[in-house]
């Protein structure tokens, strides 16, 4: 009970109340298409409130494990293998089997009436693996004079890692990769290898990345133009001209943001999720949220995700143990580079991705991945607060 009273509130509150603008949002944006298919009204209610509740009880049950927990060698090796061979089976099931690739993508296995996500599950293995790894080879990082020598020291982690990307990659699953390639960035710059060393590497990344997007602009070949991806860089770039085609959905996002204006149209009162947004509970919930709460709705939403992610990173800053820093700004970077994704994405700023929104979006592996890891930053934070008092 102790450890109770060391809780950080500046998370636990935003995340209680995310929970419940999720549970409220996910109704409201799913009921018509539920009932137009012939389906009760409140089943994706009753489903995101279990999804809640479920991960309510995870994130106090992950803040009262001890530590050690995470950081054993048997946790470690446990979620990397269900993250490995999970990924590995959605690539064999979609090539015996191409009919089960949703949306184009082979990204979820299903358990009866659970759908399972391996991605998410590889979100939080990759951080706390590396977290792990970066800890322990802290001393061999830091004595090398040159960047090859560094990533030498960590080649093994750095395989494993690609593998996981590269699967995540071929599902095909862009925003995914994406999200678990910035992680892996930044907890390697976070670590104790060299300043200069961690420039040239992300210097040199950076370089790739720049060359590969002029390389598919300028030649557009035909393997990457055919490729579902591309047209969401299309729809992107050309919205209106593609609006019967790949850019029907963000068009559509536009109109329930211009339609909500700065208070809404009221809840339960969008037009946009009427047949218009195909899964508006989903990737496109903000939009709704635009629609029936206005700006005033969407800055709540965003400054309550904003101020968990400030504050994780706040805690990392002021943190003087080198794992506690690296799950931190993991954590911290999952959940804002997830929120940038979905809102970029709205406002077509971005290609759209399927990324879903913190919390908010409709979908059990994504809540409650995300309430595990919040639970391991509350329990990490209190157990160092504890530690601290102890020893005054």
């Amino acid at each position: 009970m102790k450890k109770l009273k060391l809780i950080d509130l500046w998370i636990l509150i935003p995340y209680i109340i995310l929970l419940g603008i999720g549970v409220v949002m996910v109704y409201s944006a799913s009921f018509y298409n539920a009932m137009s298919n012939g389906g009760s009204t409140n089943q994706y209610l009753i489903k995101q409130g279990m999804y809640a509740f479920m991960s309510l009880i995870l994130l106090f049950v992950t803040f009262m494990l001890k530590v050690k927990f995470f950081k054993s060698s048997k946790t470690r090796a446990l979620l990397l293998g269900i993250t490995l061979v999970s990924l590995a089976l959605l690539l064999v099931r979609a090539y015996f089997n191409p009919s089960s690739r949703i949306n184009g993508a082979s990204a979820w296995i299903n358990f009866g009436p659970i759908n399972f996500q391996p991605l998410e599950l590889a979100k939080i293995a990759l951080i706390l693996y590396l977290a792990y790894i970066l800890t322990s080879r802290k001393s061999r990082l830091l004595d090398n004079e040159k960047l090859s020598d560094s990533l030498h020291v960590i080649k093994e982690p750095v395989i494993i890692v690609l593998a996981i990307i590269v699967l995540v990659g071929f599902q095909p699953d862009i925003g995914g990769a994406l999200i678990l390639g910035l992680i892996t960035i930044v907890l390697i710059s976070s670590s104790s290898i060299p300043f200069n060393h961690i420039l040239k590497l992300d210097g040199s990344l950076l370089g790739a990345f720049l060359v590969g997007i002029f390389w598919i602009t300028k030649f557009q070949p035909k393997f990457i133009i055919r490729n579902y991806q591309y047209q969401r860089i299309l729809a992107m770039l050309h919205p209106f001209k593609l609006e019967r085609t790949s850019g029907n959905q963000l068009v559509n996002s536009f109109y329930a943001i211009s339609n909500g204006g700065i208070f809404g149209v009221g809840l339960g009162n969008s037009i946009q999720k009427r047949g218009y947004l195909p899964e508006p509970h989903t990737d496109f919930i903000l939009a709704i949220i635009s629609e029936e709460l206005g700006l005033v709705g969407v800055f709540i939403v965003l400054g309550l995700l904003g101020l968990i992610i400030f504050r994780i990173l706040y805690l990392g800053i002021k943190s003087a143990n080198t794992y506690n820093v690296l799950v931190y700004y993991g954590v911290a970077v999952m959940m804002l580079a997830q929120m940038i994704l979905n809102v970029g994405g709205l406002l077509g700023l971005m290609p759209l991705t399927g990324v879903t929104l913190p919390f908010i979006s409709y979908g059990g592996s994504s809540l409650l991945v995300l309430s595990f890891s919040l639970g391991i930053v509350l329990n990490l934070e209190a157990t160092n607060k504890f530690n601290i008092e102890k020893h005054r």
